[in-house]
């Protein structure tokens, strides 16, 4: 019976471990400030990859991550404008020749010893210049949103396929909103 205990406690432990794995992108941090030549966002997201994304990218599957962000004005009489909706795609892969992880996003390509090196760098966003600031008028309350995923469509076909009905391909954060005001000092 003790033995039994112990099998079922081991099989629980590995479930809910691994179900642990599967936890959602969090926003950590949010700051939009007004420069003189863009209005420029910094975000921190917290996040794990779980056993199979690991495993995915040691065999040499590059994950890609979307960060997505949106400016609103908020109107009373009518559906909200929308002000600026970009977005911004990490690649991230392991190089088996050089043993080394590497990050790229457009012309930036940096490579990483670890992993967690990687990470790190993966979730601090730091000034992305995300509207051009003729587009923001100082006197006007806005909705800033924020939010980072696991772009599951630039991934190879069966692993497209096998992303649907998997829980460890599902990584994402809900939208982060706040208010923001060209006269708030950066939050």
């Amino acid at each position: 019976m003790k033995r039994l205990a112990q099998a079922l406690l081991v099989c629980l432990a590995i479930v809910f471990g691994s179900a642990a794995f599967s936890e959602e992108i969090h926003v950590a941090m949010t700051s939009l400030r007004l420069r003189d030549d863009a209005l420029a966002l910094d975000a921190d997201f917290e996040f794990e990859l779980g056993p199979r994304l690991e495993e995915a990218l040691d065999r040499g599957i590059p994950l890609y991550f979307l960060v997505e962000f949106e400016l609103t004005r908020p109107r009373w009489y009518w559906l909200d404008e929308s002000v600026v909706q970009r977005s911004q795609k990490w690649r991230l892969w392991y190089h088996a020749l050089t043993r080394q992880y590497r990050l790229s996003s457009g012309n930036l390509h940096q490579s990483f010893d670890t992993l967690a090196e990687a990470q790190r760098t993966l979730s601090r966003i730091r000034n992305w210049l995300v509207a051009d600031p003729v587009r923001i008028q100082p006197e006007i309350p806005y909705q800033a949103a924020v939010r980072m995923r696991l772009d599951t469509s630039e991934l190879p076909k069966p692993f497209q396929a096998s992303a649907l009905a998997n829980r460890d391909w599902k990584l994402a954060s809900d939208w982060n909103r706040f208010a923001w005001s060209a006269r708030e000092p950066a939050r």
